[in-house]
């Protein structure tokens, strides 16, 4: 599973033929390679990527050494592919190709604790005569006696964003490769600056 890891720069346009796409610019790479697994040693193959470079003093004794055996400096992020043949000591976005779908993960904005309505779109209760101080309200969650509980998965109240969230088959619209951009057709996940995980299309989309 080829992928590369980086950070969203945020959205912008550019225009294809006679009409404006709407792209999600990410900053991709150069990341080095930190740590290889193999079938022989690990029981299975892997390759272990480093991204945003973090000073020394932040970093603990065991995770310089990781680092210092490779002859790496140290990073913020480490994320392992599996199945990743590599050739060489780093990744870069060449390793992708315009018109491309890839897959794109990252961690949703977090939006704390929410009502039905913003999580969920519920409609909420009548705004008419009779109804008080329940208008944002979920109203029923389950029946009587039988099966006297609510059901698991109920669309309630709580937590909401703050997810790790894959976006499936976005397009590959433009590869700058001196400023190591990918621009990518549609939304990604997450907050300007959070990281992104952009890997080769695991199923096919219509």
């Amino acid at each position: 599973m080829k992928g590369i890891l980086g950070t969203k720069v945020g959205m912008t346009q550019v225009w294809r033929d006679d009409r404006l796409v709407p792209v999600t610019v990410v900053l991709a790479g150069p990341c080095p390679v930190v740590q290889r697994k193999s079938i022989e040693r690990d029981g299975y193959e892997a390759v272990q990527l480093g991204w945003l470079e973090k000073p020394e003093a932040a970093t603990s004794r065991p995770q310089r050494g990781h680092f210092e055996k490779v002859g790496v400096a140290p990073r913020r992020h480490l994320v392992e592919l599996r199945d990743f043949q590599l050739e060489g000591d780093e990744v870069t976005v060449e390793l992708f190709e315009v018109g491309q779908r890839v897959d794109v993960t990252g961690t949703s904005k977090g939006r704390g604790t929410a009502g039905v309505m913003k999580r969920w779109g519920f409609q909420g209760m009548p705004a008419s005569h009779g109804t008080k101080k329940k208008h944002r309200h979920p109203g029923s969650i389950g029946q009587r006696k039988s099966p006297g509980r609510v059901y698991k998965g109920k669309r309630m109240a709580g937590q909401y964003g703050a997810k790790r969230v894959t976006i499936v088959g976005l397009e590959v619209v433009e590869i700058r490769k001196d400023d190591n951009l990918l621009l990518l057709r549609g939304a990604v996940p997450g907050p300007n600056g959070g990281l992104v995980v952009v890997k080769q299309l695991q199923r096919q989309v219509n």
